[in-house]
């Protein structure tokens, strides 16, 4: 069977990883045609056969939308079957397609983007269910929400779940000495809650708590992202803020095996990475009881707070400061990718 794969997003994000991680897999199983950044998906695919088509297309484009090249949409047709990673689904495409919706958060949360970038994500999203055979989402909870806000085909949604990359088991440090800093690991949106966790890190200092708050990310950033957060990071005691900036996976592996604790303070997720991350490398998780996290952490050595509810989570950090750090922690083998590549191979043929 030949499958045609929609490349353009490795390197980006969590759907980049989550793509990256499923290549290996196209790869071994079909005959397949990548097209993007030649160069990452020769990184990623491994060394498999396969044909690489080079695209610099940029996604949700007009030229993807109108006027994709036809060279390229005539070896798209050839194949069985077409995957993308996101609901971006370029113009011309004639066999079935099997796209991805990870979540529908500018649809769930106010004010994360202007009206008119609300009414575009919505006519992309539906566009893709429109379009496709099959659309894969990454928990109950998103799939709920997609039905909740768009147009769908009976037994369309299907969730795979999300799952950490198998690089990230490679090379772990078990040893590492632990350091008193609380990890937050996301960006500035409203629905990451990191204004949440800013309140209860000043509760716990005042509270004689010895600790810092280490943010993956730029100080930049945030300075110019958000001016109510950065407020809020400045009024904290001088040098309890700590930012990483760029840094590489193997450095992220690092601070997260080193952490006292991961914060996930999220009002809203589709699926939420770092504390699946963080729990594989030892360290513990402190995460809001939002109904996603729920979901796919519920049977997790986790400690869950009141969403947005920074006294609640403030008590959670100085009840259980002493015990962070100090216990082997057991991960169920729940979520892999070789589960979720099996979950799209069955509907790629049913």
């Amino acid at each position: 069977m030949k499958l045609a794969v929609d490349c353009r997003m490795l390197g980006s994000g969590g759907i980049g990883s989550y793509l990256a991680a499923l290549l290996p897999f196209f790869v071994k199983e079909y005959e397949c045609t990548l097209f993007g950044n030649c160069e990452l998906i020769k990184k990623y695919a491994g060394e498999e056969n396969y044909s690489v088509v080079e695209c610099q297309v940029l996604t949700f484009s007009l030229k993807e939308m109108f006027a994709f090249p036809e060279n390229l949409k005539k070896l798209i047709n050839s194949c069985d079957f077409y995957y993308t990673p996101y609901c971006n689904i370029p113009g011309g495409i004639k066999i079935p397609i099997f796209s991805t919706i990870h979540d529908v958060v500018f649809l769930d949360v106010p004010g994360l983007s202007g009206k008119l970038g609300t009414i575009a994500r919505k006519w992309f999203y539906q566009h893709a269910l429109n379009k496709s055979t099959k659309v894969f989402t990454v928990s109950n909870f998103s799939k709920e929400r997609i039905q909740a806000h768009l147009r769908t085909k009976q037994n369309q949604i299907v969730t795979t779940y999300n799952a950490l990359p198998q690089w990230f088991y490679q090379d772990v440090n078990n040893s590492v000495q632990k350091e008193n800093y609380i990890l937050f690991v996301g960006n500035i949106k409203k629905h990451k809650g990191l204004n949440t966790l800013l309140d209860a890190f000043k509760i716990i200092l005042s509270k004689g708590i010895d600790a810092k708050l280490m943010i993956v990310g730029n100080s930049e950033n945030f300075r110019t992202g958000d001016s109510d957060i950065w407020q809020q990071i400045a009024s904290c005691p001088k040098d309890s803020v700590v930012f990483t900036g760029r840094i590489t996976d193997s450095e992220l592996k690092e601070i997260y095996a080193k952490a006292k604790v991961l914060v996930q303070p999220s009002l809203y997720e589709g699926f939420g990475m770092p504390p699946l991350e963080a729990l594989s490398l030892n360290t513990d998780v402190v995460l809001s009881d939002i109904p996603v996290f729920k979901e796919i952490y519920n049977n997790f050595p986790v400690t869950f707070f009141k969403c947005q509810d920074s006294e609640d989570l403030a008590q959670k950090l100085i009840d259980n400061w002493s015990n962070f750090g100090s216990n082997c922690i057991k991960v169920p083998s729940v979520y892999s990718f070789e589960k979720t590549f099996e979950i799209i191979k069955t509907n790629l043929y049913n």
